[in-house]
């Protein structure tokens, strides 16, 4: 019956790019997650709102699920198709439609990459400064999706707070057109913002309007060397209070090993427990002299055991990389991987808990801690042992993601800081969410997508 139905659409829109051969359905039909073979029916590749109004139309009537896929750098299983979805892909809508030097924004495409939406705003002495090391390939439309987040959450938000405006494919084909721009709008619901971070499950961005600020003013990159968990926060303190923070990141030793042996340069001699990458701005000499007395504050409390500054561009990047490499340092041992937070305050009271739980739960297996300590954001990947098969793997692990919910629970946090829920994280949306939430969010669903083609199995079941 699908078949037919692929024909149908084939016929009714004679210029839309079909993908059906058995590589390209394994390529579009997952993300970054690898728990899911890919089993799409097929791959949309539409070039224009009107064909996306015509691929819903087409799949409400004839039943068929739709999987919404950008850049598919997600972590969560948002973008994989396992059961005959027809993909579709926005990567031919990649292109910025215009500028607006008055309000200041970038009107683009879902289908461009972050990367080209920094270049663009570079052109016009702007930036977008929404950034994350999957800059290169992750799109616009996945990060609205999951209301990405990055290393400068601290400083500028997440996603939300930069989108102007949407225009949204709605699961029932019809065109909406989201806030137009506009700084102040009190009629009613903003369903914008409603959209973002919705995950596909409500609707199809095709075109967004960015929001654009001022490049920020000259920075400093330090890489800090801590002795202790108990560290990490006080130095924070420390340097929230007398900098003007743009990043604040930290990473353990073992992640440290994990992104030198995958070709990053060491900057610290000696090995210490925990590091953090920092940058703030450095507007002046005295702004200068001032990171340089914070920084021997921290030595002198005995909070930090080390530190470097970069002295040029260059080593700012080797610094940063230190960080920024490690996701991909990781891929090959296969990690399952946990995107938590909790409110900054109480980052220092979850972080000792979490710990003793991991060190119990996961006596024989390595587990990678990083994140945006800054935002409350912690990325805890465990890595598989070559001992255990795929599924005793994961079943280990999601015992111990059930107690991790529990723990975030207690301390009123989240099971997805930035990733979204997808496919991975469905069974835990109740550690977050209170029964009376999720029934509403039920119920919005069902408003713009009757017919539940839009992402099925993502988000609940």
């Amino acid at each position: 019956m699908n078949l037919q139905a692929l024909a149908d659409l084939s016929s009714q829109w004679p210029d839309l790019r079909l993908l059906t051969e058995p590589g390209d359905l394994e390529h579009y039909g997952r993300d970054w997650t690898r728990r899911w073979t890919p089993s799409p029916l097929a791959i949309a590749l539409p070039a224009s709102i009107d064909e996306v109004q015509g691929i819903m139309r087409w799949a409400n009537q004839h039943k068929v699920a739709i999987v919404p896929s950008g850049g598919r750098t997600g972590l969560s299983g948002g973008a994989v198709a396992a059961n005959g979805e027809l993909v579709l892909s926005l990567a031919r809508m990649n292109r910025v439609l215009g500028f607006d030097a008055v309000d200041r924004t970038l009107t683009v495409q879902p289908g461009i990459a972050l990367e080209a939406v920094h270049t663009a705003a570079r052109e016009h002495g702007l930036i977008y400064p929404v950034d994350f090391a999957a800059r290169g390939s992750c799109s616009i439309g996945g990060n609205i999706a999951t209301n990405a987040g990055g290393i400068r959450v601290i400083r500028y938000g997440n996603t939300r707070e930069w989108i102007a405006g949407l225009k949204v494919v709605a699961g029932n084909g019809e065109l909406l057109d989201l806030n137009r721009g506009l700084i102040k709008n009190s009629s009613g619901y903003d369903l914008r913002q409603l959209m973002i971070g919705s995950e596909g499950t409500l609707g199809i961005v095709v075109e967004a309007t960015l929001r654009l600020t001022d490049p920020p003013p000259a920075s400093q990159v330090m890489l800090l060397a801590l002795p202790d968990m108990d560290a990490l926060m006080q130095v924070f303190a420390l340097f929230r209070e007398r900098l003007s923070l743009q990043a604040f990141e930290f990473f353990t030793d073992v992640a440290l090993k994990h992104v030198l042996a995958h070709g990053a340069q060491r900057a610290i001699d000696g090995d210490y427990p925990y590091y953090v990458v920092t940058e703030f701005d450095t507007v002046d000499e005295r702004a200068q002299e001032t990171a340089l007395a914070t920084f021997e504050q921290g030595v002198e409390q005995g909070l930090i055991a080390d530190g470097v500054m970069a002295q040029s561009d260059a080593q700012a990047a080797a610094l940063w990389r230190l960080r920024e490499g490690i996701t991909e340092s990781l891929a090959a041992h296969k990690p399952y991987k946990n995107d938590i937070s909790v409110r900054i305050g109480a980052v220092q009271g979850f972080l000792q808990e979490i710990q003793a739980l991991l060190t119990r739960e996961y006596p024989h297996m390595e587990v990678v801690w990083f994140g945006h300590i800054g935002d409350g954001n912690l990325h805890i990947n465990v890595l598989k042992p070559g001992t255990l098969s795929d599924a005793e793997f994961i079943a280990q692990c999601e015992h111990v993601t059930k107690l991790l919910a529990e723990t975030l629970q207690r301390h009123a946090g989240s099971i997805s800081a930035e990733h979204g829920i997808g496919l991975v994280k469905r069974a835990y949306l109740e550690s977050t969410r209170s029964t009376a939430e999720i029934a509403l969010m039920r119920g919005v669903k069902a408003v713009f997508d009757p017919n539940g083609i839009l992402n099925p199995g993502k988000l609940f079941a």
